[in-house]
C-alpha cells in the first residue's frame, strides 16, 4: 500500500492548518462573533474589513475551481478579484464541504465522508444530501432519524452572535439536510440567477443590523457533470457567473458589505475508457461486505474480514496504474479529513481501504435498481484541478 510519507505529486492534501476552507470558516466566525471553531483563521490581514462590514457575504458556486478560474478564465471580472486559492476538504466534494460551510468545520468533526456514507448506527449507505437510502432511494424520515443527529454539530448560524441569511434553490430549501443545519437563520429560497441576485438584494436591503449572508448555487457543478468542466456549455455559464458578480458588486455598492465567492471543489473531466466497472471485477466485488462508499474518485472499501490479504493483492495487481491504496486509518491518523478529536463514527465511516483514484480514473459499482454513472466531468479526488478552490473577495 501507499504511503503518505512518500506523497507523489499528484496527490494534494487540504491544509487545515492555514489555507483551507475551514479556515476560511473559522476567519468568518471569529468576524461573526462566533467564537472559536477549533481551527485556525486565515493567516494574513487581507479579511480585516470583515469584522468592521455591516453586511458579510459568503457566495460559494458548486464546482467552480482555482485552476478553472485562473487557467481558462483569466481576464474574466472573478478571476480579477481571486484573493488566494483555499484547499477543499477530503475527499473534495459537495457532500463533505457543504457541511463544512455550514457547521464551520472539517469532516473530522462533523462526520460527512461522501456522496454516499455507510452508517453503523444504522447500518445502512444513505445518500448525504437528499437524505435517503442509496437501495430505493427512499427519504428517510428526518424525525425518526435526522442528518443533525448523525453529525452531533451544531450549525454555524447558530452559534454566530448577529443575524443570519442562508439564500439556497428552492429545490433544497426546505430539504431535511438544510433544515437540520440551517440553526437560526432566516431561509431565502430562489430559483435561477435572476433570483439569487434579487434575493441578495432584498435580504441586505432589510439589514439593519451586523448580517451574515450564505448564498449557493449549485448550475456550474451540474453543468460540469453533464458536459464536462471543458465544455461550451459551462464556459457559456461561467460567463454568466461572471455578469452576475459585476451585477453584486453594482447593488452591494455603498451597502458596506463585503462579497466573499468561493466553492466547496474543482473538476476534472473523465472518459468512459476511464472508469474501473466494479461488475466487471466479481472476484473483487464479492470481497466487499458493503458497497462502495465515498466518492468515484475517493472510494471507501469495507472488506471482509479474512479477505484483506486477497483484497489487497488483487487491487494491486490490477489498478496500480489506476488508483493508489491507503489504509483508511492511515488516512485518519496523518489528517486528511482534520484536525483535533474526530467524530466518534468517523472511523467507522471510512471503511478498512481507501481507493484514491490516479489521473482521471474513477471507480463505480452498482446496488439494484441503481443506474450506471455517466458523468463527464467528476470530483472528490486529490488533484490539484479538484482540490483548489479560489477566495475571491470583494469590499462594497
Amino acid at each position: 500500500m501507499s504511503r503518505c510519507t512518500d506523497k507523489p505529486e499528484w496527490l494534494h492534501l487540504p491544509d487545515y492548518a492555514g489555507c483551507s476552507i475551514v479556515n476560511l470558516m473559522a476567519t468568518l466566525a471569529q468576524s461573526c462573533r462566533g467564537g472559536s471553531t477549533g481551527y485556525s483563521p486565515l493567516p494574513g490581514d487581507g479579511l480585516d474589513s470583515l469584522s468592521r462590514a455591516r453586511n458579510i457575504v459568503l457566495l460559494v458556486i458548486d464546482g467552480l475551481g482555482h485552476e478553472y478560474l485562473m487557467n481558462q478564465c483569466n481576464g474574466s471580472l472573478l478571476s480579477s478579484y481571486c484573493q488566494r486559492r483555499l484547499s477543499s476538504v477530503c475527499p473534495s466534494t459537495t457532500a463533505t464541504a457543504i457541511p463544512t460551510f455550514l457547521t464551520g468545520v472539517a469532516p473530522q468533526q462533523h462526520g460527512f465522508t461522501g456522496w454516499f456514507t455507510y452508517f453503523c448506527e444504522i447500518g445502512s449507505v444513505l445518500a448525504v444530501l437528499p437524505f435517503r437510502t442509496r437501495i430505493g432511494h427512499s427519504p428517510v424520515d428526518d424525525a425518526i432519524l435526522s442528518p443533525a443527529g448523525l453529525s452531533g454539530v451544531t450549525p454555524l448560524f447558530s452559534s454566530v452572535q448577529i443575524n443570519t441569511n442562508q439564500i439556497v434553490p428552492e429545490e433544497i430549501a426546505d430539504s431535511s439536510f438544510n433544515r437540520a443545519f440551517s440553526g437560526r437563520a432566516r431561509v431565502v429560497p430562489f430559483s435561477g440567477l435572476k433570483g439569487l441576485r434579487s434575493a441578495l438584494r432584498r435580504t441586505l436591503r432589510r439589514s439593519r443590523e451586523k448580517s451574515f449572508t450564505y448564498a449557493y448555487w449549485p448550475d456550474f457543478d451540474s453543468l460540469a457533470h453533464r458536459f464536462g468542466v471543458d465544455s461550451p456549455e459551462v464556459r457559456d455559464h461561467f460567463l454568466q457567473l461572471d455578469r452576475l458578480f459585476s451585477d453584486l458588486l453594482s447593488d452591494l455598492r455603498g451597502s458596506d458589505s463585503v462579497l466573499l465567492v468561493t466553492a466547496d471543489h474543482g473538476f476534472v473531466d473523465t472518459s468512459p475508457d476511464r472508469v474501473i466497472q466494479l461488475e466487471n471485477h466479481p472476484q473483487l466485488q464479492r470481497m466487499l461486505m458493503v458497497p462502495l462508499c465515498g466518492e468515484p474518485r475517493l472510494a471507501f472499501c469495507y472488506v471482509h474480514p479474512g479477505l484483506e490479504q486477497d483484497f489487497e493483492s488483487y487491487v494491486n495487481a490490477c489498478f496500480s496504474d489506476k488508483a493508489a491504496l491507503f489504509s483508511s486509518r492511515q488516512l485518519l491518523e496523518e489528517g486528511w479529513f482534520g484536525c483535533g478529536t474526530p467524530h466518534p463514527g468517523l472511523q467507522y465511516r471510512i471503511g478498512h481501504y481507501s481507493l484514491v483514484m490516479k489521473s482521471n480514473w474513477m471507480i463505480t459499482g452498482r446496488v439494484p435498481g441503481e443506474r450506471a454513472l455517466q458523468h463527464i466531468g467528476v470530483h472528490g479526488g486529490m488533484s490539484p484541478e479538484e482540490m483548489y478552490v479560489p477566495l475571491i473577495y470583494a469590499e462594497c
